[in-house]
């Protein structure tokens, strides 16, 4: 035991402990600033409010974070299937005894405590791919070994699609920038890149012959530039006839599939005048917040937008606009940096790393996060659809928090030990 403590207080990362403190606590304090009402005295601690109950989440947090550092690390390679199987049949019982919380069914608790599996699934799913990953004799290049990689995110996405949780869903395809690192062929990261921008084109263009004009002229010109070569030309007729087929079919599933207020989260994104009094509301309102903090803000707890609730979901998904407005262009970029740096350590730590296991899961560490911090952002700016996720360690939530906490910490461990394991990269 004494040897384990003098790894954990000497070889862990503390410029990531420190990065991680701050961003936790610069959170807990906007928190209460999106609540505090100064007629009424309250204070940050009060329980009845959401930064007191953050307060005990934070608390928790450096209870799982001991408990993380004290267990041996061998402990995740070995169970991270077994966990990863608890996680999911978590996710399973979601939709049959679940209650519903903002719209989602996506919580598991009894009485006013509930717990939101989706959120340990990231860490899971992150140690099954770099076990797969990091096993004796795997090669990226092989079909079947990428069969098996896709069918591991694959499963938590269907079990979150089944709770209607999109935003949470959409976290999984990050790891497809891990398989690239890994040495997937960037194909699938590029064909999956232009089926996105190919879905959004179809609803920016409202001429759709001109789009399928467009399409048709490149089908045709590769077609032309691989006259000679029958592969190439049956690959292309191939892929033309998938790219109709999902023309045809994208704006079908947008309209027909999608519920209505997801529709109305793409709409408002691609116009956010066309409803600002309804639909583009929320996006509409934290532009305003962010904008009129100006350079330097209005000050801690004087944010006028914050104070009358004029944006939903401010301590959630909108909370980086009671940044905007409190504390301006400053305290954004303040922010932003935290995160940037938080994110290019962990990606240092990951190339460090003297087995393939802990890197692939340092990476997946910084996907995850990257891809959250990144939306988040962009949502509250109109730069991407309200799909409902956290700002990691910032958002009010006690299982946002715990989740990023583990998946955090899980890697600050294995990066503890990584001169005591044999490489294997």
């Amino acid at each position: 035991m004494r040897q384990e403590e003098k790894i954990i207080t000497t070889k862990i990362d503390w410029v990531t402990v420190v990065l991680y403190m701050a961003i936790v606590f610069f959170g807990w304090l906007n928190i209460f600033a999106v609540t505090y009402d100064a007629e009424a005295e309250q204070s940050i601690f009060d329980l009845s409010l959401n930064s007191g109950r953050q307060l005990m989440f934070i608390v928790t947090s450096g209870i799982l974070i001991a408990a993380i550092l004290i267990i041996d690390r061998q402990f995740y390679e070995t169970f991270a299937y077994i966990i990863y199987g608890l996680i999911l049949f978590l996710l399973l019982l979601v939709p049959i005894i679940g209650k519903e919380v903002g719209g989602n069914k996506a919580w598991l608790g009894i009485g006013s405590f509930g717990v939101q599996p989706s959120e340990f699934a990231k860490f899971a799913t992150a140690l099954v791919v770099a076990k797969v990953i990091g096993s004796i004799g795997f090669k990226m290049d092989n079909l079947r070994n990428q069969v098996i990689l896709f069918a591991i995110i694959g499963a938590p996405i269907l079990l979150i699609l089944l709770q209607k949780d999109y935003g949470t869903a959409m976290v999984f395809l990050i790891f497809s920038v891990v398989f690239y690192r890994e040495g997937m062929s960037p194909f699938l990261i590029l064909l999956g890149l232009g089926a996105a921008a190919l879905f959004i084109l179809t609803l920016l263009v409202e001429n759709n012959w001109i789009l399928f004009g467009t399409i048709g002229a490149v089908w045709a010109l590769m077609m032309y530039m691989n006259r000679r070569k029958k592969i190439k030309t049956l690959v292309t007729i191939t892929a033309g006839a998938a790219i109709l087929a999902f023309f045809i079919g994208s704006v079908e599933a947008v309209f027909n599939l999608l519920e209505d207020h997801h529709q109305r989260r793409i709409v408002s994104m691609l116009n956010p005048d066309a409803d600002p009094l309804g639909y583009g509301w929320n996006v509409t309102q934290s532009k305003i917040a962010i904008g009129s903090g100006g350079f330097f803000g209005k000050g801690f707890l004087e944010g006028t937008q914050t104070k009358f609730d004029f944006v939903p979901e401010q301590s959630t998904d909108f909370i980086f606009c009671t940044i905007g407005e409190e504390h301006g262009w400053i305290g954004s970029l303040m922010v932003v940096t935290l995160f940037m740096a938080l994110l290019m350590r962990i990606i240092f730590l990951a190339e460090r790393q003297k087995n393939r296991f802990a890197r692939v899961y340092g990476y997946s560490v910084a996907c995850i996060l990257f891809f959250h911090f990144a939306v988040n952002i962009g949502m509250t700016i109109g730069l991407f659809p309200v799909i409902g996720i956290p700002l990691p360690f910032f958002s009010y939530g006690g299982s946002s928090l715990w989740g990023f906490t583990v998946l955090l910490f899980l890697f600050l461990k294995l990066d503890a030990h990584r001169m005591q394991v044999l490489q294997r990269l």
